[in-house]
């Protein structure tokens, strides 16, 4: 059996309230130099994701105030989750059928953590030009 995603995962992600603002997240990915933020509800149950790349096309491009515009605004909310005893393999092929960078990993109803195209490429794949940028530190 292959690596499951727990070993991979990077565990407690950075969240926010769905009612955040644009600035919010963009300052809580350039403080933590991430490139998401899980949305959770006032119950912390996951609503969606927003990434660096919504925060420009969705938000700045359209003119939206992000002092004033909500991340519920722009999030993606049709998200695919993981559960952490789910494979790498899993992950990898989810990942290629729709498409995406990242799935948030969740415990029942509990986020415990989110899995990246870097984190699988650092693990599966580390010496392909994904899995040494992955592995390099930010540089912002």
């Amino acid at each position: 059996m292959g690596n499951l995603v727990q070993d991979v995962m990077t565990r407690n992600p950075k969240v926010l309230r769905a009612s955040s603002t644009v600035m919010d997240a963009a300052c809580t990915m350039r403080d933590f130099k991430i490139g998401d933020v899980i949305v959770v509800d006032d119950t912390n149950m996951v609503r969606g994701i927003v990434t660096d790349r919504d925060l420009v096309v969705k938000a700045v491009a359209s003119g939206s105030d992000p002092s004033k515009t909500s991340i519920e605004s722009i999030c993606t909310k049709d998200i695919t989750v993981l559960k952490p005893t789910q494979t790498t393999e899993d992950a990898v092929k989810i990942m290629r059928e729709k498409a995406i960078r990242r799935l948030p990993v969740v415990e029942g109803d509990n986020l415990v953590g989110i899995v990246s195209l870097g984190d699988l490429a650092k693990r599966i794949d580390s010496g392909s030009c994904l899995g040494q940028i992955s592995a390099a530190p930010p540089n912002n």
